[in-house]
């Protein structure tokens, strides 16, 4: 018997329906970071500064965490991001796409070439024009995938596009994004203090003990995954590492009192929480380039960072990607999605040049106290935007090809009609 609707479910359930759409996460952290791109640029330019250098102050006791609102976003609640992208890594790798050998051989090359050739492009770009040791820094910022603004922008092609299309673009951006977690794990880390390091490495032992014994409560893994993110915190290595490996040790085949798997259930609570409301707090304090400030329009375009990053992103992904699945393929070590021609994956990875999220975050673990993070910046949205815009376009184009290409139903009824002229058409 269906639940009558309540005076409540008028409100809530239009909001339901957009957070359901595949297409809404893409769509609400493209209009927050555009919109932080515009109020850096208008009248209220300096209360938006104010607002990202907020103090936040976090207790307990004596012990506290003092940060500023965007670094609290960057450091904090980014955790909780790669937290979520941490256990879709382990979903996949256990019972997805993944967990086999012979599918996971074309998506894990075309990640690997889809995140070195945009590296190699960003500092052919800086060697070409005798950038210095900084300029060096960024060159990780390109080689990044956004899977939910990428996935975003196929949701809104609509019908026609190939299931095995959207499967082999899931797997090659979870396997960038491992690989971006462990760029950042080895690249972006400092002088490591080592008790808090050692003090974290306990409590994750803690948690995966937990797992090896049955534990399918999530209270004792999110206590103690909060501790492990302070220690990390305090160890120098990004705090935002703690949440990955936390992710790992929830437990994924048992089941909690509800017969669920406790990391599905996890997963799913979480993933609207970091699509609309994390991720598009990240763009907007994250997305605030003044042209103001800029000076020479022309010379930020045309800097080594700038062009590095862009070409990176819209050419490296294409060349790196779409190159892999050629000599795979050629080679016999791999095969095509189903349903799928060579245009269909060149429009696959122009969308994977879509870096936006994990671009700007790397980008500014680059530059963070560095001007250069104003053209790290524009070159992520030039190249983001270039690849969502011009891949749209085409994988669009190539949605309504195939549809066309499929016969209508007053055709099918028509030809039933000639065969048997005594058939009625079905209501």
């Amino acid at each position: 018997m269906a639940k009558a609707p309540t005076r409540l479910d008028q409100f809530t359930g239009p909001l339901r329906l957009l957070m359901e759409k595949e297409s809404s996460g893409g769509i609400v952290l493209f209009v927050s970071g555009v919109l932080g791109l515009v109020i850096a640029n208008s009248v209220y330019a300096d209360a938006y500064k104010h607002l990202l250098h907020l103090p936040v102050n976090l207790s307990v006791g004596a012990i506290g965490l003092k940060k500023t609102l965007q670094h609290f976003i960057n450091d904090g609640l980014m955790a909780i991001f790669f937290f979520l992208v941490g256990m879709e890594i382990k979903r996949e790798l256990l019972v997805g796409e993944l967990s086999r050998r012979n599918q996971a051989v074309l998506p894990l090359f075309a990640a690997a070439l889809g995140m070195a050739v945009p590296a190699l492009i960003y500092v052919s770009f800086v060697a070409a024009q005798g950038g210095g040791s900084e300029l060096y820094r960024g060159w990780a910022i390109p080689s990044a995938t956004d899977i939910a603004f990428a996935i975003g922008i196929i949701a809104l092609v609509g019908r026609g596009v190939p299931l095995g299309l959207k499967v082999l673009l899931v797997a090659i951006a979870i396997i960038d994004d491992l690989g971006a977690i462990l760029v950042i794990a080895i690249f972006y880390t400092p002088q490591i203090s080592l008790l808090p390091l050692l003090l974290g490495i306990i409590f994750l032992f803690a948690m995966f003990s937990l797992n090896r014994s049955g534990v399918a409560s999530l209270l004792p893994y999110a206590l103690l995954g909060i501790i492990l993110w302070v220690c990390v915190l305090n160890s120098a290595v990004h705090a935002t590492i703690a949440g990955v490996l936390t992710a790992f040790c929830i437990p994924l085949r048992l089941k909690n009192a509800h017969g669920i798997s406790p990391l599905i259930q996890t997963e799913h609570t979480l993933a609207p929480w970091v699509n609309f409301g994390i991720l598009p707090l990240f763009g907007f304090v994250n997305s605030g380039v003044s042209f103001a400030e800029m000076g020479s329009l022309a010379a930020v375009l045309l800097h080594p960072v700038t062009l590095g990053i862009s070409c990176g992103l819209f050419f490296g992904k294409q060349i790196g990607i779409t190159g892999a699945i050629w000599m795979l393929v050629k080679l016999g070590w791999g095969r095509m999605p189903q349903g799928c021609n060579w245009l269909h994956i060149y429009s696959m990875s122009m969308m994977c040049g879509i870096g936006f999220t994990i671009s700007l975050f790397i980008g500014a673990l680059s530059y963070a106290d560095s001007p250069l993070i104003t053209q790290a910046r524009l070159g992520v949205f030039i190249g983001s935007m270039s690849s969502a815009l011009l891949g749209f376009l085409l994988m669009k184009r190539l949605a309504q090809q195939g549809l066309d290409a499929l016969p209508s139903v007053s055709a099918k009824t028509r030809a039933k009609t000639k065969a048997n002229p005594n058939s009625k058409p079905q209501s």
